[in-house]
């Protein structure tokens, strides 16, 4: 254990990576469960009114973020201070990524339909990160061997071929797939073959005169939505808390 610590994670300089991690993971987790009490009600804890204004906590998430980005690029990958800063990094992003719904949106839809947003983002970028400490490089270059690496082409090769990728799968309206190919390209290739979201840049492109291959798509995305919207949204008022329900309207009116 102690070797491959040293190997994986000490030497190639990843310790403050992890550490930004950690606190990033921590810091979402306990704003939740602070502003799920908040929201219901419970224990010592209130939303910050100065002067009747909303402080969101993506304001000082802000602030953490840019102490503890600037700080990590002053002092390197090594030593004490650089752990420091990527802990402040870590919770200034926590903060700010648990309301990217409302700067998306530029309003307060934290506990609505569109908050779900923010706890995605959380889940992917905590995702990514995983797949970066646990050695997956950019683009597919972690596959590169060590001849390829000494020339220049095969790397530019390399990175050109899975750009692609990753480029088809995102216009085929394939966010996640895109996002998680850039370090693993295999995924990228599986979003950039299947067939295109219906509502997607390149299905309006290049189905528009296909009725089979839009009829399919059309189909299939259907199919995926009712196998999986379900359990991805258990799964984030798990994380995250459920939206508020809104209410219908009386009968008879609008």
């Amino acid at each position: 254990m102690g070797n491959w610590w040293h190997t994986n994670i000490a030497e190639p300089g990843k310790l403050p990576l992890l550490l930004a991690l950690a606190a990033f993971v921590l810091t979402f987790a306990i704003t939740r469960t602070i502003t799920r009490m908040i929201r219901a009600g419970k224990g010592p804890f209130r939303n910050i009114t100065p002067g009747g204004v909303h402080i969101h906590h993506v304001v000082p998430g802000v602030v953490l973020t840019v102490v503890g980005g600037f700080g990590a690029v002053a002092v390197g990958r090594h030593g004490v201070a650089a752990g420091v800063f990527a802990v402040i990094f870590g919770i200034g992003a926590g903060l700010v990524l648990d309301e990217f719904a409302l700067i998306l949106h530029l309003d307060d839809v934290y506990w609505t339909e569109e908050g779900r947003q923010s706890v995605e983002v959380v889940v992917l970028t905590a995702s990514l990160v995983l797949l970066v400490l646990a050695g997956f490089s950019p683009l597919g270059v972690d596959d590169v061997t060590d001849e390829e690496q000494q020339g220049r082409l095969s790397v530019i090769t390399s990175y050109a071929v899975n750009f692609c990728f990753v480029l088809i799968a995102l216009f085929k309206g394939k966010t996640r797939m895109a996002v998680i190919g850039t370090l693993v390209p295999f995924v990228a290739l599986i979003g950039a073959i299947r067939l295109a979201r219906p509502t997607s840049m390149w299905a309006k492109r290049f189905y528009r005169n296909r009725h089979r291959a839009r009829s399919r798509a059309v189909l299939r995305a259907y199919h995926h939505d009712v196998r999986w919207v379900g359990p991805r949204r258990k799964f984030q008022d798990l994380i995250g808390g459920a939206p508020d329900r809104v209410p219908l309207p009386p009968a008879g009116k609008p």
